[in-house]
């Protein structure tokens, strides 16, 4: 498996609250553009993996809903995480 429970646990603990609050927007944000990362990554490789790309775009759409509720709700956990984690808008 390509992400172990440590790597999840130190994700969640470095944006969440904690790393048992893994319901934050902001550890969700992450946890998803490290899946989306390693997707890209597979799909540079493996151009006609379709059920992945498939999976990548519904990835894509589920972090920027998220992004979308965050900004929203507080602007400035927005623009740190967005710089962050180096995602363009």
């Amino acid at each position: 498996m390509y992400l172990a429970a440590e790597k999840k646990a130190e994700i969640f603990k470095k944006h969440g609250k904690s790393e048992k609050d893994t319901g934050s927007t902001e550890g969700q944000i992450a946890l998803f553009t490290y899946r989306i990362n390693h997707l890209s990554e597979h799909l540079k490789k493996n151009r006609k993996d379709f059920n992945t790309e498939r999976s990548l775009v519904k990835l894509v759409g589920k972090r920027r809903n998220l992004l979308d509720y965050l900004i929203k709700t507080d602007i400035v956990k927005y623009r740190e995480l967005i710089q962050e984690l180096n995602i363009r808008k």
